[in-house]
């Protein structure tokens, strides 16, 4: 059902609730004050309806029709045009949502069209239902609550992510290697959560401005102030949050950097140990091999051979092989392989 809740206020009382857009707009001349509609994702027929008894700017029904805008605020003669992009922390996932509300104000009238779950809408009804001075403000009194509720529900998101900033400083000492794509993964929520809370800095100052020009309640605009204080404080710190991720990418950087200097300087070890050796090995294989030549040489079974005769061949065949060890074994030695 698109339409949530239908209501016509009169000195901050709800004098009517129609049952239908027709009754709506049959109703509320009759009843004065000013008309509340609540929707949630109205036909195009709807929004016709609407710009058609409102006079809404067609540029501004275009807009509420495909949905997915920029926060904004655009003055269409008498008529307040606000978009609004409220944000809820989901637990269960880690995740920031962001959904999207618009809003028209007008000096009779004010139509909320949600498109997603935040914020609580029926909450913010209830809160001025029960504060008729407040509501007697008329529709910026509406508007100024819904400011105050989307403001306010950006706090869960700010501590969500100031939780998931606390465990990703402990992730980044601890070798894990999904810290990278998470660090990623939070930057692109931190900046959607800037887009959706820096452009209402500008907002809170374009109504400022208009205070005296319509003439705005000096209650009415303590409120607005508040709000716009509580603003900057968030916004500062998604600013913060932003400059945390970015050291963070940097640290990550300089420790990946370093574990793989580590690696190779570990590796270099590794190979220089490995080639003393090798060259201990071929030194010593070397040695071995020289009087492994000559007796091998000296153990062939031929006939004719000149040392087999000779009564110092024996004595001779050890000298030789001694020699030709301990020469290799000083040359070795001289150049530090031994």
């Amino acid at each position: 059902m698109p339409v949530i809740d239908n209501a016509i206020y009169r000195d901050g009382i709800r004098v009517a609730t129609p049952t239908s857009l027709a009754e709506t707009f049959g109703t509320r001349q009759e009843h004065g004050g000013f008309a509340w509609l609540g929707m949630y994702r109205p036909t195009d027929a709807e929004l016709d309806m609407l710009a058609s008894e409102f006079n809404l700017h067609p540029l501004a029904i275009e807009d509420a029709r495909k949905g997915h805008q920029r926060a904004k605020l655009e003055r269409y003669s008498d008529t307040l045009f606000v978009v609004l992009r409220p944000a809820r922390y989901l637990d269960d996932v880690e995740q920031v949502e962001f959904g999207e509300l618009h809003i028209f104000v007008g000096q009779d009238f004010v139509i909320t069209i949600r498109r997603a779950e935040s914020p609580n809408l029926a909450k913010i009804r209830h809160r001025l239902e029960s504060d008729s001075k407040l509501l007697a403000l008329g529709p910026e009194a509406v508007l100024y609550a819904i400011l105050d509720e989307v403001v306010d529900e950006y706090l869960p998101v700010d501590l969500g992510l100031e939780n998931d900033l606390d465990e990703i400083e402990d992730q980044l000492f601890s070798g894990d290697a999904k810290v990278t794509k998470r660090i990623y993964d939070l930057a692109r929520e931190v900046m959607a959560y800037q887009r959706a809370t820096h452009p209402l800095v500008e907002m809170l100052s374009m109504l400022e401005l208009g205070f005296q020009k319509y003439a705005v309640d000096i209650e009415l605009q303590r409120y607005l102030r508040d709000v716009k204080d509580h603003l900057l404080r968030i916004v500062e710190r998604g600013d913060t949050f932003r400059q945390v991720l970015q050291n963070a990418l940097s640290v990550h950087a300089t420790l990946v950097v370093q574990h793989q200097n580590d690696e190779m300087k570990l590796l270099t070890e590794t190979s220089l140990a490995q080639s003393e050796q090798t060259k201990k090995i071929s030194s010593w294989a070397a040695i071995l091999f020289a009087p492994a030549l000559v007796a091998s040489i000296y153990g062939m079974n031929f006939a004719e051979m000149p040392e087999l005769q000779w009564s110092l061949g024996y004595p001779f065949a050890l000298g030789l092989m001694t020699i030709m060890g301990g020469g290799l074994y000083l040359a070795f030695k001289h150049r530090n392989w031994l």
